[in-house]
């Protein structure tokens, strides 16, 4: 293959008038590009719009466009096929935003068998870029007009928006339907097939939703290790991100931070007191969040150091908008000749969301939730040039594509788990979203 002239960014810097959540929202309403996405990760907001390259993948294979194109036919290593078409984009630089379906855990695994047509990794290279820290913003842009109006943007008066949630009730329907999954699981697990699976409902909306003011009214109710919000090649969602898949620094170091043990979080300062200390004392939880622990070590072994895996924090509390979870961070250094790749191959899916084993676990999901998840439990991600990667795992959100809007949300099942308490914990998750949602139609 020829080298390409690498593309280059105009860039400029200017002092942020409002605070990173009015900013981002402000760019993606501006109408800059048809598809964005906004990620907030654990210091830095960012907004990217536009394409200058795309990476997507199927199971026929994967496929760059952009300033040079082309094919690579599905050779059952995917995510190796996703890093060979990145160190081809043109451009200097770079950080490519998008997401990674479910169904990647299979196809990465080998099982094509059980991938649709759907697509399963959507990546971009954006052509307009913001990143904002602290007071400031560092903006880049493929040509001078759009950086230009993308300044004008952060250095207009912010107007004053407090949009109107119309909150959903996500108790009223879907309850038997899930306890008979529940109860199936239980039997699956009573026979020794797997250890845990979690099972998810899928709650549909009556309304169309306004995505990027749900955003605003969602994220300040909300205390997630992540959000975003994206328009993608017909994908769209907004979600409040319990926890990280996996992030990667330049330098190798890899963490994964499992969740897993939920109650829930009230306005009541005393009940929430009291179930905290009923989730740390109850043997059902307490086991569900060991297992993933273990897990996600065993997955970080594959890919790290020999003996650089650490539980740096184990079963602390972490408060989520309307729910509280146990939480642990496992983090490991990347063996010689590893990339930022392998450790996403490792963890995802996230053992929070799949299972243990998670291939037993996955057949269960299949059977018993009778649709694709999508991105639902998969991930929304960046990933640099330098080697760097931050990728949140796709929980808490709202979703819309093919005409369809909707809200799913699941509950780790093991053999003591009872049928109604997990219902009640899939309700207690999308209150997280629920509340939160603003119609298009309110003023």
């Amino acid at each position: 293959m020829k080298s390409m002239t690498k593309q280059c960014y105009f860039e400029s810097r200017v002092r942020l008038s409002a605070d990173p959540l009015t900013t981002v929202s402000r760019l993606a309403s501006a109408g800059l590009h048809e598809d964005y996405v906004v990620y907030e990760g654990e210091d830095q907001w960012s907004f990217a719009s536009g394409v200058l390259a795309e990476i997507t993948l199927d199971r026929s294979g994967a496929e760059l466009r952009g300033p040079e194109e082309i094919q690579l036919p599905w050779d059952g290593a995917p995510l190796r096929q996703v890093q060979t078409l990145l160190d081809r984009v043109p451009v200097e630089e770079w950080r490519a935003y998008g997401w990674a379906a479910f169904e990647l855990a299979y196809a990465k695994d080998g099982d094509i068998g059980s991938v649709g047509g759907q697509r399963l990794l959507h990546l971009v290279v954006p052509h307009t870029e913001v990143r904002l820290k602290g007071d400031w913003a560092s903006l880049r842009s493929a040509d001078r007009e759009t950086l230009a109006a993308a300044v004008a943007v952060l250095s207009d008066e912010p107007a004053k928006q407090s949009p109107e949630p119309r909150p959903f009730d996500v108790r009223r329907s879907g309850a038997e339907e899930y306890q008979r999954a529940v109860q199936g699981a239980v039997s699956e697990i009573n026979a020794h097939k797997f250890q845990k699976v979690i099972l998810s409902r899928v709650v549909s909306l009556e309304h169309e939703v306004d995505f990027v003011r749900t955003y605003v009214s969602g994220r300040r109710g909300n205390s997630p290790a992540r959000s975003f919000l994206l328009r993608l090649g017909g994908t769209e969602a907004t979600g409040f991100s319990p926890e990280i898949v996996v992030r990667v620094g330049a330098d190798g170091r890899v963490v994964s931070q499992p969740l897993a043990g939920t109650r829930a979080l009230t306005h009541d300062a005393g009940r929430n007191e009291r179930l905290r200390t009923e989730l740390l004392a109850d043997s059902k939880e307490v086991y569900e969040h060991a297992i993933s622990v273990k897990i996600a070590c065993d997955d970080l072994d594959s890919v790290c150091e020999p003996d650089s895996i650490t539980v740096e924090e184990f079963m602390a509390v972490r408060e989520r908008g309307s729910v509280q979870h146990l939480a642990s961070r496992v983090a490991g250094q990347l063996a010689e000749g590893k990339s930022a790749w392998d450790a996403f191959a490792a963890a995802f899916p996230a053992v929070t969301a799949s299972g243990v084993p998670k291939t037993a676990a996955y057949a269960s999901i299949r059977a018993h939730e009778g649709r694709a998840r999508g991105l639902y439990s998969g991930a929304v991600l960046t990933v640099d040039r330098d080697g760097a990667m931050d990728a949140a795992l796709v929980l808490r959100a709202v979703y819309r594509q093919g005409g369809m809007t909707w809200m799913q949300a699941g509950a780790g099942i093991v053999g003591q788990s009872l049928p109604a308490r997990e219902f009640e914990e899939t309700c207690e998750k999308l209150d997280s979203v629920a509340r939160f949602l603003v119609p298009t139609d309110v003023a």
